[in-house]
C-alpha cells in the first residue's frame, strides 16, 4: 500500500468520527501518523537473529546474567491502544554471552509490533533460547494497558505481569528465586 492511500484512510477516519479533515490542526496529521507508524511498528522490519549475532565466547560465564528495567512501548492488537512498561531478562550462558544492548534491541523488535503482552514475553524468551542456546532464560514483563485504563473497565492502577521461563529457570526453583531477587532490588 502506498503512503498516499494511507493518508486517505486517515482522512476517512476523521470523517467517520465526525471531525473536519480540512481544519488547520488536522491538515498534516495523516503524514505525521504514517511517519509515527514507521517507528511504532518498525519491529516487523527487524530480524531477531541478526540482532543476536554479536555473541562473545571470551568472558562467557556460567552464572546468571540479568538486564532489568528495559522500558518498552507496544500496541495492543485487540484495540490498537498502547501498553507500556518494563521487561526484565535473565539468562544463564552456555559458553557465550550477548552484548547487553542486543537484549534491549530484541525487546524493541517484538514490542514494536501489534502485540499482546503474553505473546511478546514468550517471543523474547523463545528467541533467546533459539539463538543463544543458553542453559535457561526468564523474562518478566510488567505493563499498563490503555485498553484497561481509558476504556472498558477503566481500572487506573492495574498492572499486568507476565513471565516466560525456559530451561533451568523452569526446572529449578532456586534459579527462579535468584532472578526474582535481582529484579526486586
Amino acid at each position: 500500500m502506498k503512503q498516499e492511500e494511507m493518508f486517505h484512510y486517515i482522512e476517512s477516519f476523521f470523517d467517520y468520527i465526525g471531525d473536519d479533515k480540512s481544519r488547520e490542526g488536522l491538515l498534516k496529521t495523516p503524514e505525521r501518523v504514517v511517519k509515527s507508524w514507521e517507528k511504532l511498528f518498525g519491529g516487523y522490519h527487524e530480524n531477531p537473529e541478526k540482532i543476536l549475532n554479536a555473541v562473545f565466547e571470551q568472558g562467557a560465564c556460567d552464572e546468571m546474567v540479568v538486564l532489568k528495567n528495559i522500558e518498552f512501548y507496544s500496541m495492543c492488537e485487540h484495540h490498537l491502544l498502547p501498553f507500556f512498561g518494563i521487561i526484565h531478562i535473565g539468562y544463564i550462558p552456555n559458553k557465550r554471552v550477548v552484548g547487553i544492548s542486543k537484549l534491549a534491541r530484541l525487546v524493541e523488535t517484538f514490542a514494536r509490533r501489534l502485540q499482546i503482552q503474553e505473546q511478546m514475553t514468550a517471543q523474547i524468551a523463545d528467541t533467546l533460547m533459539q539463538f543463544l542456546a543458553p542453559k535457561g532464560v526468564m523474562v518478566v514483563a510488567e505493563a499498563k494497558h490503555m485498553c484497561m485504563l481509558m476504556r472498558g473497565v477503566e481500572k487506573q492502577n492495574s498492572t499486568m505481569i507476565t513471565s516466560a521461563l525456559r530451561g533451568r529457570f523452569k526446572s529449578d526453583a532456586k534459579t527462579r528465586e535468584e532472578f526474582m531477587g535481582h529484579i526486586r532490588n
